[in-house]
């Protein structure tokens, strides 16, 4: 298998145009990522799926933000409108794993019908009460052991519909009380407050296929960024135990300051995987794509383990999935 090149990268519409295929065919990403300006139809989703995966010559990875709530890419009227995560724990109480199974095994169906095959979820972030409000009710509460345990749930949804789940913001976003879109939020605890804390819900989950990094600055840990620090992704590794292929959060986000290609230099020197990249010009989508390269050796063997459990998804009842739902959430399964 030919080495991929260490990125992820989006598109600017409903479909390719000729110097993105070009583009995407030089520096061959290891996949891609959809948003809202990419959607409109079911086909035409699957049309620029398609256009994607024939430009790099291969069934690259495809993901989306489709957590449900406030953040999902596909909406109403051709798709569902979820509740947002925190308030379908909240009135599911005890039945709220099986709830996100049944939520997540319906999102999965959905994605797949569009072509993609990857999904920025489980969130496994703690709400905490200075949690920033970008962020809190896309939690799934304020125990570790709860959110492992939907986090776990969600994955199995998603994989069991043939789409690969990514753990975020590891090690963990939930104290920050800035938004990283914006700025770069500071969180000032320790290595073991970090990992027996923030960090234990993606060490329960360790075994998933892909997680998504943090834009946090720890200062008793580093000077720089998760993202970027050597120490921080040590102890993902070392400490939570988690081996699946890390890419970045968007690196073009405000939190992380600097240059593209350094940034994403810096953030593989670290021992990230991937660059992600969203939301940027052509030039600086070259830009990231350049420097990031090929994967390493442990990054390639990563992504191949983790393109492995792409499955063909299990036959499901839908209107027996949604009564299931409904009956968890006393009526109330959807956003209006």
């Amino acid at each position: 298998m030919s080495r991929f090149g260490a990125s992820i990268l989006d598109a600017d519409g409903h479909q390719l145009t000729r110097e993105e295929r070009a583009f995407f065919r030089d520096v061959n990403p290891f996949g891609f990522i959809l948003f809202a300006r990419n959607i409109g139809t079911e086909a035409q989703v699957a049309r620029l799926c398609d256009q994607m995966r024939d430009a790099v010559g291969r069934e690259a990875p495809i993901t989306i933000d489709q957590e449900g709530g406030r953040v999902q890419r596909l909406r109403a009227p051709l798709w569902r409108e979820w509740l947002p995560p925190l308030e379908q724990a909240e009135l599911a109480g005890e039945n709220a794993a099986r709830s996100f199974y049944l939520r997540f095994r319906l999102i999965a169906h959905e994605l797949k019908r569009c072509g993609i095959d990857s999904n920025c979820a489980p969130m496994l972030d703690i709400a905490f009460p200075e949690t920033h409000p970008f962020l809190k009710n896309r939690c799934y509460g304020t125990d570790i052991a709860a959110i492992a345990k939907i986090g776990a749930a969600s994955s199995r949804g998603m994989l069991d519909g043939g789409v690969l789940p990514v753990a975020k913001h590891i090690p963990g976003h939930g104290r920050a009380v800035a938004d990283s879109h914006f700025e770069l939020p500071s969180v000032d605890i320790g290595r073991e407050e970090l990992i027996a804390t923030d960090g234990a819900p993606f060490a329960a989950l360790k075994d998933c296929p892909m997680g998504m990094t943090a834009h946090i600055l720890y200062p008793q840990i580093d000077e720089r960024p998760a993202t970027l620090s050597a120490s921080v992704m040590e102890l993902i590794r070392r400490d939570l135990g988690f081996d699946g292929l890390i890419m970045t959060d968007d690196i073009s986000m405000k939190a992380l300051n600097g240059d593209l290609g350094d940034l994403s230099r810096a953030a593989l020197l670290a021992g990230c995987d991937v660059i992600l990249h969203c939301n940027g010009t052509l030039e600086e989508r070259r830009t990231v794509a350049e420097a990031a390269g090929e994967m390493s050796d442990a990054a390639q063997e990563r992504a191949e383990r983790a393109l492995a459990l792409r499955q063909k998804p299990d036959d499901i009842d839908i209107s027996a999935i949604e009564a299931e739902l409904e009956a968890l959430l006393n009526g109330r399964v959807y956003d209006s």
